[in-house]
């Protein structure tokens, strides 16, 4: 089964940067790379085209204009792009665990979205962090808060069973499904602006139309780089669209990816 590892970004290209180099570092390679860039500088475009040079598999740059926080909206034209059948999605500001990618195909499961550890790294650290283009982390390692998330125990992760239901602790940052299952629920609510719960009221319409999901632990870790935190001035507007998903168990939305599939890819 072929897989898209999708990464969403917003200029920040030296975060990136260590992204898409603990992506290469990878035990099991994706079979391609989809960056989902919310409207970004040529800064990042460079980086990009600079990794594209030498990239092992397919390295997507998919980009527009910026009109604000719309991640949701470059997420679905992402996956809309995307050739592989399982989508694994993170963030541009997560440094990956060396067996990510495969931790999260090895899970794979029909009817079934996973989700992952996020592990923070301090503010402190982030200077050496930068200076040493650090991509590998343990619990023991320097500038993390949280070790016990990033204890790597593979056989402990089978006493984490799929569940239907949606976790208080699911994060888009971290999680991975079927593109089939992303694309029968319309991807996205597009109607999400600013931070906030455009990641779990996914994970409300995958519910409500049928899916468990299950949690990584001890497996399927990444490492959240510090940054400030984003304006949440449209957060009650967006609870308003996860409260109504849940109270009338949608499991599609109007404003989705749809109107991107008949595009070229």
């Amino acid at each position: 089964m072929k897989s898209a590892l999708i990464i969403s970004t917003y200029n920040w290209p030296e975060a990136l940067e260590l992204v898409l180099k603990s992506v290469l570092n990878q035990s099991v390679l994706p079979d391609e790379v989809i960056i989902a860039d919310d409207g970004s500088t040529g800064e990042t475009k460079k980086l990009i085209e600079a990794f594209q040079q030498n990239f092992p598999v397919p390295l997507k740059h998919v980009w527009h204009e910026d009109t604000g926080f719309t991640k949701s909206v470059i997420l679905n034209k992402a996956v809309a792009k995307a050739s592989g059948e399982y989508i694994i999605q993170i963030d541009g500001d997560c440094i990956i665990h060396k067996h990510f990618v495969k931790d999260h195909l090895e899970f794979i499961s029909p009817n079934t979205f996973l989700y992952g550890s996020r592990v923070n790294i301090q503010e402190s650290h982030l200077s050496s962090l930068f200076t040493k283009q650090q991509v590998e982390f343990n619990a023991f390692s320097k500038g993390i808060k949280k070790r016990t998330r990033a204890l790597y125990i593979p056989f402990l992760s089978a006493l984490y069973k799929k569940k239907h239901e949606v976790s208080r602790k699911y994060r888009g940052c971290n999680t991975s499904y079927f593109k089939s299952d992303f694309f029968a629920i319309n991807g996205y609510d597009e109607r999400f602006e600013g931070w906030g719960r455009e990641d779990s009221e996914l994970a409300w319409r995958f519910y409500n139309k049928g899916l468990s999901s299950r949690r990584l632990r001890y497996r399927g870790i990444l490492y959240h780089i510090f940054h400030v935190e984003k304006s949440k001035e449209q957060l009650a507007q967006n609870n308003e669209i996860e409260e109504h998903t849940i109270k009338e168990k949608l499991t599609w939305c109007e404003n989705g990816v749809n109107k991107y599939l008949n595009e070229e890819k």
